[in-house]
């Protein structure tokens, strides 16, 4: 079931979760006093299942983590020494705009506090209690025991099956009759800049819910030559390898084109009349003139020479005050949240962040004549130590294809910069193994989409963010006199 979008929920969500576990202290002290001898046994072999070990790391978490919105906690479980236990929960990040659920696992040293109460004296990293960690799931099993067979396919550590994002067979359900597509055509789109896509893509499920139809959407995306290191055009990549298909399952009526196609074709091939279409050649056929049509689909082919033939021209002119793009629609991949969660979980949920753009920018001196000074190290570091206490932890979120460019920045802060992190995405990882199966079995390049989409996240989580074009240089983001 589908749950409450966060935005909704209380403000003082951690404040009404500390009373709750005020409220359960009392009923467990109540229930239960100790003698002094009571207190002296629980301080030398901690007992996990005790409700008041996990009470004792709530209140820590709720303390240390303010970031952070704890939803359920599972019952602890021992860890490697009589005064430690794991305990596993599931939580969102306070920044991010959705109803998604992570998991943390963490091992924890105990003590005895006031009135013979556990406290924390101590709690591991991300993911160190191990104990906690969930089992694996029957098809993970089963998953293993194919891969003797076919070693080419091995079973990721731990799935997240929270993800669903299959393609929904349609079979003999698709109806013509009653049902209403709207079916764009590929155009000159294609291989365009994931921005273009994106506004090219969204205003087609923006006209599909104006016109109360079913939007077909074609899974293959063709990623643009600068995010791939090849510098060339690459097609075949999977809408799923970026966005959240299930969400947007839920929130649009959809139709993945395969099945759309082959479900046509049959009907046709199995029916004497034809699926009523009607197809529409030029963008300059409105939205408005087609919300009375009729016809099982409307079919808008752009067959015409570029500009004419992008998917946008369709919401542009009057057919703006009509449609709304459903940018609520789309939310990042949660593979790549995982990812974003583990590299800021990794960093306890305490850092902060610079984004420092460089690459082809920093060498147009035409367009930008500081930029390349202005973020070179000397700089940066002279900017950071205004801005950042020492010591902290750092996130560089970059296009600076040089790992070791930034390593004066050592002599003040806890670096980290997403390479540091590549093991999220090799070929053992979670991330490899899921987008793999996605891709029938072949590897799936951590191309430079995803390397934007991650370090952008990391970023946005950061405590203090300190951005290219507004705090380290006076150029302006696109361009000499843009400000």
């Amino acid at each position: 079931m589908k749950e409450s979008n966060p935005s909704t929920e209380p403000i003082g969500q951690n404040l009404i979760k500390l009373a709750v576990i005020e409220k359960a202290e009392e009923k467990i002290a109540n229930s239960n006093p100790q003698s002094q001898l009571g207190c002296d046994e629980l301080a030398q072999v901690v007992n996990c299942s005790d409700p008041r070990v996990l009470i004792a790391v709530e209140r820590f978490n709720l303390r240390v983590f303010k970031s952070i919105v704890f939803l359920e906690y599972q019952t602890s479980v021992n860890g490697s020494k009589p005064d430690e236990c794991d305990v596993a929960w599931r939580f969102r990040n306070k920044k991010e705009k959705s109803w998604r659920k992570y998991r943390d696992f963490r091992r924890f040293k105990f003590g005895i506090g006031e009135n013979c109460t556990y406290k924390v004296v101590r709690a591991g990293a991300w993911h160190s209690g191990i104990n906690a960690r969930r089992p694996r799931s029957r098809s993970s099993s089963a998953m293993r025991k194919g891969s003797r067979n076919n070693p080419k396919i091995s079973p990721p550590p731990v799935r997240d099956e929270e993800i669903n994002d299959t393609i929904p067979s349609l079979g003999p359900a698709m109806n013509f009759n009653k049902g209403r597509y709207l079916y764009y055509s590929r155009g000159g789109d294609y291989c365009k800049g994931m921005n273009h896509y994106l506004w090219s893509v969204l205003c087609g499920l923006g006209e599909a819910m104006y016109l109360n139809r079913t939007f077909v959407m074609d899974l293959s995306i063709c990623l643009g030559a600068t995010y791939n290191p090849s510098n060339k055009d690459e097609e075949g990549k999977d809408f799923r390898y970026y966005f959240d298909f299930e969400h947007l399952k839920e929130v649009a009526s959809i139709v993945e084109e395969g099945e759309f196609l082959g479900g046509w074709k049959k009907w046709d091939r199995s029916h004497k009349r034809k699926v009523p279409t009607r197809k529409v050649v030029s963008h300059k056929v409105t939205p408005m003139q087609l919300k009375k049509d009729r016809n099982a689909i409307i079919w808008r082919q752009f067959d015409a020479p570029e500009p004419e033939n992008y998917w946008y021209r369709v919401c542009e002119g009057q057919a703006a005050k009509y449609i709304q793009r459903p940018w609520h629609a789309l939310w990042k991949s949660k593979r790549l949240m995982n990812i974003v969660s583990e590299i800021s979980g990794r960093m306890d949920w305490d850092f902060d962040a610079v984004h420092v753009v460089r690459g082809e920018k920093a060498q147009n001196k035409e367009l930008w004549p500081h930029l390349d000074s202005d973020t070179s190290p000397d700089a940066l570091l002279a900017k950071l130590k205004g801005m950042i206490q020492p010591w902290r932890n750092l996130y560089v979120a970059t296009n600076e294809p040089f790992y070791n460019y930034f390593d004066k920045l050592r002599s003040q802060y806890k670096m980290h910069l997403l390479d540091d992190y590549n093991e999220l995405w090799g070929n053992t990882s979670e991330w490899y193994n899921e987008t793999r199966l996605l891709n029938n079995g072949r590897p799936v390049e951590f191309d430079g989409y995803m390397r934007v989409a991650v370090d952008t996240e990391v970023l946005y989580r950061s405590k203090t963010r300190v951005e290219t074009f507004y705090n380290l240089t006076k150029d302006c983001k696109d361009g000499i006199n843009t400000c």
